[in-house]
């Protein structure tokens, strides 16, 4: 079964949050999800992973019925988050999904592990791709 795992930051306080870190709590994070997909690489589990920007790296495309799209900087709404970063992975089951979320989740960050938030997706196969 294939899961999407999503990593969430705050789309209000990216900035203030990124700027929190120091340079050895940042690589220490990174050091973090670089272990968590190395792991999934050696087990065969991992199928894709990317870390995202924040808001300030985002497009916002709106089609429009009469002429070209609207197109605008940042995010579309005022969403408390943002998505920050998704592996997809190959799992026996959801239980192992949900673990490897615990272990993003877990990423250190300033002060004590940072605890993102994380959401598990199903990605059904019987859905046109």
């Amino acid at each position: 079964m294939q899961y999407m795992v999503q990593l969430f930051g705050s789309a209000t306080r990216w900035d203030e949050e990124i700027a929190a870190y120091s340079p050895a709590q940042f690589q220490a994070m990174v050091d973090h999800m670089e272990a968590l997909n190395e792991e999934l690489t050696a087990s065969g589990e991992l199928v894709e992973a990317r870390g995202l920007g924040g808001p300030a790296l985002v497009t916002t495309v709106r089609a429009k019925d009469d002429g070209p799209p609207q197109v605008t900087d940042g995010l579309h709404d005022e969403r408390a988050n943002l998505l920050a970063g998704y592996w997809v992975v190959e799992v026996a089951d959801r239980d192992r999904a949900v673990e490897i979320a615990a272990r993003a989740s877990a990423a250190p960050g300033p002060g004590d592990a940072h605890n993102f938030p994380v959401e598990v997706h199903e990605l059904p196969t019987d859905l046109p791709r």
